[in-house]
């Protein structure tokens, strides 16, 4: 058994009729990593993400979890638990009992499921709210109490699907740190799908985008951000230029680019159709003369030593060590 693998996908395939949702993707994720699968809607993440759960029956492949053939097996004998977007905790019930429900459904007494619960409801900064109703807690506090209810089966992997999505952004920055501080605590594999790129940059160590039914990327956030492999990656984890370049497509950071005059490096010319203030950054947009879009991300204090508006002509630079040429189409 390869115990350097918490979750191993070989050739797994989905069709629902007619239509491959996921088309033979093989992945392997290390052992107590946090992974984020990454993609526009449609793209298959979730539904990658219950067939590992066990609650989509795969097509065709095998779904390893610690090196056991899981395929065949019921949700409950994977060593997995699921937490869901909606939350889905009993209305009825406090805090204490949605957490102690799966071990009161597995036979342990009123004393020792409730000694726990208080244990994982600390454990996510929620003890004293133990007795509330889901009702009288707010998004993100129901968030949590969702999270301790999945972890007190004390999973192998704990599979998330986009659990984030309806806290409002503030909460979300403290909710994705705190995601990531109990991932790394408790030494276990976490699988979170999500279609935010800045959220799996933050808090990935294994990022996997998603397109089509298709893995087009796996790596590091960094690797897979420094290095995209084709013009749809370079635009979906967004902040790239895609540009024609003399050796074929490439990428270039857009706060690697500068407006500037032609002749000071590689250049394309245009005119600005936008100007975003973003604090540190302004953002400058334009539509080039090839007819396709680019962007520079400008510190702000150079941008209004000299600034442009919409419909100035403007001339977008880079350094030839900046673009990263694209391996696929």
């Amino acid at each position: 058994m390869d115990t350097r693998f918490d979750v191993e996908l070989i050739f797994v395939s989905k069709r629902y009729g007619t239509t491959l949702a996921v088309d033979e993707i093989s992945l392997r994720i290390p052992a107590a990593s946090y992974c984020c699968l990454l993609g526009p809607s449609g793209c298959g993440k979730t539904t990658t993400l219950r067939m590992i759960a066990g609650h989509e029956a795969i097509s065709s492949g095998d779904i390893l979890i610690r090196g056991q053939n899981v395929s065949e097996l019921a949700p409950v004998r994977r060593g997995t638990a699921m937490m869901f977007q909606s939350y889905a905790l009993f209305p009825h019930l406090s805090c204490l009992d949605n957490v102690a429900f799966s071990l009161k459904m597995r036979g342990v007494g009123k004393t020792e499921r409730h000694a726990k619960a208080r244990e994982f409801l600390g454990l996510v900064q929620m003890a004293d709210f133990a007795q509330r109703l889901p009702a009288q807690l707010s998004g993100g506090q129901q968030q949590r109490v969702a999270l301790a209810r999945a972890l007190i089966m004390r999973p192998r992997v704990l599979l998330l699907d986009e659990p984030l999505s309806a806290l409002d952004p503030f909460l979300r920055i403290k909710v994705r740190e705190e995601l990531k501080r109990l991932q790394r605590e408790l030494g276990i594999t976490f699988i979170h799908v999500t279609h935010s790129q800045d959220e799996a940059m933050a808090m990935a160590d294994m990022m996997v985008v998603m397109q089509d039914g298709h893995i087009r990327q796996a790596g590091s956030p960094r690797e897979v951000f420094e290095r995209p492999v084709s013009p749809f990656i370079a635009r979906f984890i967004g902040s790239h230029n895609v540009l024609n370049g003399p050796t074929g497509m490439i990428a270039v950071r857009a706060d690697r680019c500068r407006l500037g005059e032609a002749g000071d490096g590689p250049f394309v010319t245009g005119r600005v159709t936008a100007v975003e203030y973003q604090g540190a950054m302004v953002r400058v947009a334009m539509a080039t003369d090839p007819g396709s879009e680019a962007a520079a991300l400008v510190p702000d204090h150079e941008f209004y030593a000299e600034p442009v508006s919409p419909g100035d002509p403007a001339t977008l630079i880079w350094a030839e060590r900046d673009a990263h040429v694209l391996m696929e189409a």
